[in-house]
């Protein structure tokens, strides 16, 4: 989902400023929220898991360039459900900032689309989460699909945003290869719920960890 250097440019380029803002913004209130319930320890702990695990899926899990972004294995989902939304959110801008700043200096320009395209999508699945699972239904119970629904509204969240910026910054002249990029992504949205169960299934194998600062707290209860 990196969105291509130059495809927004000069003062349109603002525009990301602000929404990766606000997205920080709502970081820390969803922060401050996880600190109370769990202490500090426990968030800085699944923030750091989170964010070496972005880093990883990011730089070395296969990606490749398709039309006017990229395709990753994001795992967004996958990151929610296991450790939170904060940590999550947390892990998403840190682990894309650490690649722009070693990795990938070309990116950072980028950042703000990027770091917004990842963010927004999140808090619109943990939105969607409290809605589409029933109170009391611990994650490692989750069906097929109410996987895939969460997955979807990233996923599709994803490709909203990149194209947003890609007609913001180009106009519609860029609308086929924002179609080639959504097409592309359609691989991700199949295969990630799979990923999600395999990992809740193992999860449920364990107990001990219920009451885990490794994990949110929703995992098992």
């Amino acid at each position: 989902m990196h969105i291509e250097p130059g495809v927004v440019t000069g003062a349109k380029i603002l525009l990301s400023y602000a929404t990766a803002t606000t997205a920080g913004l709502y970081t820390l209130k969803t922060a401050f929220t996880a600190m109370r319930r769990q202490g500090i320890g426990s968030l800085v702990l699944r923030s750091a898991v989170a964010t070496a695990a972005v880093f990883t899926f990011f730089h070395i899990l296969p990606h490749y360039p398709v039309g006017v972004s990229e395709v990753h294995l994001i795992l967004g989902s996958t990151l929610f459900l296991m450790l939170g939304a904060a940590p999550a959110a947390i892990g998403l801008a840190l682990g894309l900032l650490i690649q722009g700043v070693f990795v990938a200096q070309f990116d950072l320009p980028q950042y703000g689309m990027n770091v917004t395209t990842l963010l927004v999508p999140l808090f619109g699945l943990r939105y969607l989460a409290q809605r589409l699972i029933a109170p009391g239904t611990a994650y490692v119970d989750l069906k097929y699909t109410q996987a895939l629904g969460l997955s979807t509204a990233y996923q599709g969240g994803i490709v909203g945003w990149v194209a947003f910026w890609a007609i913001y910054g180009q106009g519609f002249a860029e609308i086929g290869q924002v179609m080639t990029f959504g097409a592309a992504y359609m691989a991700v949205i199949l295969l990630e719920p799979l990923i999600d169960l395999a990992v809740l299934g193992a999860a449920k194998r364990l107990h001990a960890r219920k009451g885990s600062s490794w994990v949110t707290p929703r995992l098992f209860a």
